[in-house]
């Protein structure tokens, strides 16, 4: 795999475009201006690998995918760097996500982080997602959190405590006077809202001090040698190292869901100047979060739904299943810094949108005899549409606007095919711009697959994956002895002209 991803130069723009990006830290747009003129590093936050991915979590990803198609199209050359954490996240009971991941399926820790890790790939290639530059796991870089702890303690932000490090946040603040400027927190706010081990109060001398290096009990499942304890990093360590290992001390743009913003985000900023005086990303760009039917979505009253079960309609939250496209064109809809909403309401709208949007593209194949000149009303009109799509995605990655121009473009296109506007009227270079344009945004920079041409070729791998997880659905709770699910699956799988078999090598599936 390539460390930096390369823009494909049939489809780039100029860079000289000026992009602009919504920043968290000074909470403004700014021109986007990387340090390297064209070249983009850019890091964000990766799953928790202890259970399947959340559809929040995906709502997310496809947010940075965009971003990081639309860098790739603007002809910059960009190392992404997504983590993978498997050890340090803890719960407010002090017990790591992975190790409470591993007991409650009696698998080695290890084992957890591959098995969902495995999900994790697959749900993204299910939602047509590129794959990061580099992956990096925690595990595979405790030297380098280690190293860091030393470099913050050396510097006299942090200190150890009965074997275990913590940053000190008071001195820090007081020193640097930047603590919470990603945030807006004040220091005097953060007592009570401390994540960290609460187990562990004691031994520290703020309770906004959080463990850069963790003691670990004899029952942890996670440790590793260190000068100060047998132990395991904290969780916003392992970001701060990766980053500037792959990225440098200083870096372009670094990514995350809202709810990372504290503590996690800020306590990387702090760690970043506590160890080397360098703040490492200059832009920080957050996504919002994903409700429904207007709601939190908890599972403690029901009001969630897996990616799964919105892919086969196995919910009572929706009234049919929807495609992985469908989704994503859902998620598209929405600016990846607003809140939104998944109701069943929405997901048919975007279904018929998507479609709609399908439709046009292939419609626009198809019209020939354009013979107009540039100065033509029309034909200047569709060049303002398609500069004011692209003026759109320049504007912070403005998708739900850019989706607008184009279904303007929609309907001047079927006007096109009707007779209601004359074709001669549009010149053949901007006939020729136009449908570049459509297949440019469609599949480049939105990300989204002709379902219905992959599943005429048989290369749909979106669907292979959608499969394969109703199949470990069904299987799952035919091992449960769950009869009445795994019949429901297969009747609905029939009903949509699938045919499931279940053979002695195993259960395989086709089209009736």
């Amino acid at each position: 795999m390539p460390l930096w991803q390369k823009a494909n130069p049939t489809t780039a723009l100029n860079m000289n475009q000026e992009l602009s990006l919504h920043n968290s830290l000074s909470r403004q747009k700014e021109v986007f201006k990387p340090l390297k003129p064209g070249f983009v590093g850019m890091y964000v936050c990766g799953p928790t690998v202890y259970s399947d991915v959340h559809l929040g979590n995906c709502r997310t990803f496809v947010s940075f995918d965009i971003i990081y198609r639309y860098l790739l199209h603007l002809g910059y050359t960009v190392r992404y760097v997504r983590n993978i954490t498997d050890v340090g996240h803890l719960l407010d009971d002090g017990e790591d996500r992975m190790s409470k991941g591993a007991r409650a399926n009696q698998l080695e820790p290890m084992e957890v982080a591959q098995k969902y890790t495995n999900g994790f790939h697959d749900m993204m290639r299910i939602f047509n997602t590129l794959s990061p530059s580099i992956e990096p796991r925690a595990t595979g870089h405790i030297p380098e959190q280690i190293e860091m702890v030393q470099a913050i303690l050396d510097n006299g932000y942090a200190y150890e405590s009965n074997g275990s490090v913590y940053f000190d946040t008071l001195k820090f603040a007081q020193e640097k006077g930047i603590y919470g400027d990603l945030s807006g927190r004040k220091i005097e706010e953060l007592i009570a809202e401390s994540r960290d081990n609460l187990k562990n109060q004691d031994e520290k001398r703020h309770p906004a001090d959080f463990a850069i290096w963790m003691k670990a009990a004899p029952e942890h499942l996670m440790h590793w040698n260190s000068p100060w304890s047998v132990g395991f990093p904290g969780w916003h360590l392992e970001c701060s190292a990766m980053s500037r290992k792959y990225l440098g001390e200083h870096f372009d743009i670094h990514g995350g869901g809202n709810d990372l913003k504290f503590p996690h985000h800020e306590n990387e900023i702090a760690q970043n100047v506590g160890s080397c005086n360098c703040a490492g990303a200059g832009y920080w760009l957050h996504t919002n979060m994903l409700l429904m039917n207007g709601r939190k979505m908890s599972k403690s009253d029901g009001n969630t739904i897996s990616p799964e079960e919105l892919f086969t309609g196995d919910s009572v939250h929706v009234s049919k299943g929807y495609s992985p496209m469908a989704v994503r064109f859902f998620m598209l809809q929405s600016h990846y810094r607003s809140t939104l909403d998944l109701t069943d309401e929405g997901l048919l709208a975007a279904e018929k949108g998507y479609k709609r949007l399908l439709e046009g593209f292939h419609v626009l194949l198809d019209l020939t005899g354009a013979t107009g000149q540039a100065t033509d009303a029309l034909d200047q009109e569709i060049n303002q549409l398609i500069d004011g799509a692209f003026a759109e995605m320049n504007d912070d990655f403005n998708t739900p606007k850019a989706l607008a121009r184009l279904f303007e473009l929609v309907s001047r296109i079927n006007s096109l095919k009707g007779g209601q506007l004359p074709l001669t009227a549009v010149s053949p270079a901007t006939l020729e711009r136009l449908q570049t344009t459509f297949r440019v945004f469609i599949f480049d920079i939105l990300g989204l697959l002709d379902e219905d041409a992959a599943g005429a070729s048989g290369n749909n791998q979106a669907l292979e994956g959608v499969m394969q997880l109703v199949l470990d659905m069904r299987q799952t709770a035919r091992a449960n002895k769950d009869w009445g699910t795994s019949d429901k699956i297969r009747d609905a799988l029939n009903a949509a002209g699938i045919v499931v078999k279940d053979g002695k090598e195993g259960v395989s599936w086709g089209l009736a």
